[in-house]
């Protein structure tokens, strides 16, 4: 199978994408200049948010500054080096700024991007190299290859059983992904709305990347309907017609609003209690950013679409996963009652 039917193959069917990612070689899509032996790798510049998380889990010494502003919360959560660390900005796409002189005062031995492989981010990272000479690498940042780009990424950053034991606990996640969409039909899979913002009224179109956890967990996305591409703005009159079983959110003061504003009560995932504040600290669980942090996600996901069509699905082992992923991934020692904070079920 050649590479692009291969993607065609993977962008339309996440269950054959999981499997057949697995028969893959390698994760590295492109890279530019010769790169580091894995031992002399110090200090590492993320080209863009998915690409700092996947250093700071791995490597987190390593990361040499932030492509974006964390929010006060997030930093909290950091060790005090990491909450101190230059903010950067996108080496490539919207709202890259990190000028040549400023990159190379940062002094890294390598830049690592992390995401879609398309001609904008190849060719943006080869100009990054050609302008500073720093080796480049281009992963590719799908959810269906975190578990293969957290083991050759680990290797790169010299830090290869580190790698092995997360990619391990991805395989675990994208298993059982595998494993429960393997027992639901189509017609079982709930309509879902991802509501982005305080009102809640921009959202993922189909095969947006926002929408990437959603899908994969077997969520069938509402706006597909408007289209295929990004970001939309939805109306409500769009909502009621869509009128999704499941609506979900990062941001809690939109996920109030959908309870208790009379405009949404009609709407089935009102009527019947399905309305999911999603957590996003110290990074999101269904985007923000789209990158290793959504492998959390996708196992909650799982739980709150299909309750009790598996074992691992309980309440309470999602909670306990949550909380191991936390303490493996990010070294953040949390509890239930956090959890249940940040999911809104708490005062």
């Amino acid at each position: 199978m050649n590479r692009r039917a291969l993607l065609r193959t993977l962008a339309l069917s996440p269950l054959l994408a999981s499997a057949i990612a697995r028969a893959w070689q390698s994760a590295v899509a492109v890279s530019f200049g010769k790169l580091p032996k894995a031992d002399a790798v110090r200090r590492v510049l993320a080209a863009g948010p998915p690409s700092a998380v996947l250093v700071y889990v791995l490597a987190p010494d390593m990361l040499v500054g932030w492509p974006w502003a964390l929010s006060d919360e997030a930093l909290v959560m950091l060790p005090q080096a990491h909450r101190e660390l230059p903010q950067t900005g996108r080496l490539v796409g919207r709202g890259g700024g990190l000028g040549t002189e400023a990159l190379l005062a940062l002094q890294p031995d390598l830049i690592l991007d992390a995401g879609t492989v398309d001609p904008t981010h190849v060719s943006g990272l080869e100009r990054v190299w050609q302008q500073t000479g720093v080796p480049c690498v281009l992963v590719d940042g799908r959810l269906v290859d975190h578990a293969t780009q957290l083991s050759e990424a680990g290797q790169l950053l010299g830090v290869a059983s580190r790698g092995e034991m997360l990619a391990s606990e991805a395989r675990r996640i994208l298993d059982l992904a595998e494993d429960v969409l393997a027992k639901v039909t189509i017609d079982e899979r709930p309509r879902v709305y991802c509501g982005r913002g305080m009102d809640g009224l921009e959202t993922g179109l189909e095969r947006s990347i926002n929408m990437e956890a959603v899908e994969f967990a077997g969520g069938r996305n509402v706006a597909a309907q408007a289209g295929r591409g990004s970001l939309t703005q939805a109306s409500m009159e769009q909502l009621l017609d869509w009128n999704p079983e499941v609506i979900l959110s990062q941001n809690a003061a939109f996920t109030q609003r959908v309870l208790h504003d009379p405009l949404w009560k009609n709407i089935s995932a009102v009527r019947h209690g399905r309305v999911h504040l999603a957590p996003s600290l110290p990074f999101g669980w269904l985007d923000g950013p789209p990158g290793v942090n959504r492998l959390i996600g996708v196992r909650w996901l799982l739980s709150i679409l299909y309750p009790g069509r598996h074992p691992e699905l309980s309440e309470d082992r999602t909670m306990q996963a949550a909380i191991e992923f936390h303490r493996s991934f990010y070294g953040a020692i949390i509890t239930r009652s956090t959890l249940e904070r940040w999911m809104g079920k708490t005062a």
